[in-house]
């Protein structure tokens, strides 16, 4: 089943970019970044940001997301996959993040959540001059690690 990704959420002002893979079946019926309930994105950055409680409104959590220069994408514009699951992806076409760059040139970290999205991305484009990469344990479901061990390593890149 071809799968396409969201629109970036990035502005003048991101200097933090995070990049999933692709967004799961979840996300993409409700056209919403981590909407499983049992994804630990949303929990995992409101908690280090000390903003609880977590919005359920979308339109507030990219508000959050913003308040704190961050932005969201994914790495594959767009690729064939069934379910939810990163390694089930096949004939990916990765988004444009030379342009992306250029345009949005406070961007000076990139989180990844999860191993896969880093993979896509350095394969395609390598280290980019001047950004920092820090590769983080997927917030997925699929990933059984604890919510507090995600959140310590998470920690790691916001310090």
């Amino acid at each position: 089943m071809q799968l396409n990704s969201f629109p970036y959420f990035i502005d003048s002002n991101t200097e933090i970019l995070i990049l999933g893979t692709m967004p799961g079946a979840m996300s993409l019926d409700k056209n919403e970044y981590y909407a499983h309930p049992r994804n630990h994105f949303w929990k995992i950055l409101y908690t280090q940001f000390e903003a609880l409680p977590i919005s359920t409104i979308f339109e507030e959590k990219k508000e959050f997301l913003k308040s704190n220069n961050i932005g969201l994408w994914d790495v594959l514009e767009n690729c064939e996959r069934k379910g939810s699951l990163d390694i089930h992806i096949k004939n990916h076409k990765e988004n444009d993040f030379e342009s992306l760059f250029k345009k949005f040139p406070k961007i000076t970290k990139i989180i990844f959540n999860g191993k896969q999205s880093h993979a896509f991305f350095y394969k395609k484009f390598g280290q980019i001059e001047g950004v920092t990469y820090f590769v983080m344990p997927s917030t997925s479901p699929a990933n059984t690690m604890s919510f507090e061990n995600k959140l310590k390593i998470w920690s790691t890149c916001f310090e």
